[in-house]
């Protein structure tokens, strides 16, 4: 497959609530060549992941989001990722929810907006937790699809789930790809899961990584027939 983005003139990216940039790592996998102009995490221990993957990018670290000055950041930017905190939408947080201006962890979404305004990127990758599409936070959902509408970006958006690409992991999450460009998108068709996770675990671990029987035990004892079932087969 040909790209228009070159080792000459490589994708340009920028990525925001950035964790060790699983999205980097993808673009290498796919061989597509790219150049991480700038990132954004303040968490130390991913900040440290980071740097152990990519430390010829360790001095681009953008840091607090809320903080950026756009206007500083030189030349274009043709991919924008931006997988903002869902601790305040998912089902395992406390729901508060991520209204613009409401100060909670997920309203740093509305952060990307000054991002967005300031360098106008070709494309844009979002992903978040299931629950963002869930009753009661899609109106802040919409909210946040109609303004990229109106910013003139094309809206393209799924649920997908890890196992449905050889992941052997029930990940359920919400993918939104948007593109200046009127073009069309699709979204991977899903293939056969063929890995378990016994393929994936180091057949020998330092006995300090383990968990005591007792916790073992109170956590196998709170899981359903069916979930059992599930780490039986897995």
């Amino acid at each position: 497959m040909e790209w228009k983005f070159t080792e000459e003139d490589p994708l340009r990216v920028v990525t925001l609530f950035s964790g060790y940039d699983s999205q980097c790592l993808a673009l290498r996998n796919i061989g597509i060549p790219y150049e991480l102009i700038g990132w954004s995490e303040i968490d130390p221990y991913a900040i440290k992941a980071h740097d152990a993957l990519f430390p010829q990018w360790k001095d681009r670290n953008f840091g607090d989001v809320s903080k950026i000055d756009w206007e500083n950041v030189e030349g274009r930017v043709d991919l924008l990722t931006y997988s903002s905190p869902c601790q305040d939408f998912s089902n395992a947080g406390l729901q508060r929810g991520g209204d613009e201006g409401s100060g909670t962890r997920s309203s740093l979404l509305w952060e990307v907006k000054r991002a967005i305004l300031a360098k106008r990127p070709g494309f844009l990758l979002m992903e978040n937790v299931k629950a963002l599409v869930s009753e009661k936070f899609l109106p802040t959902f919409r909210m946040w699809l109609d303004w990229l509408s109106k910013e003139g970006y094309v809206n393209f958006v799924e649920v997908l789930n890890a196992k449905d690409y050889n992941v052997p992991q029930n990940r359920e999450r919400v993918f939104v790809v948007s593109m200046l460009e009127n073009t069309w998108y699709h979204f991977p068709q899903k293939t056969e899961l063929r890995l378990k996770m016994k393929d994936l675990l180091e057949q020998k671990v330092d006995e300090k990584y383990y968990l005591d029987q007792s916790k073992v035990d109170q956590f196998i004892s709170g899981l359903s027939e069916d979930k059992l079932k599930v780490l039986e087969n897995a």
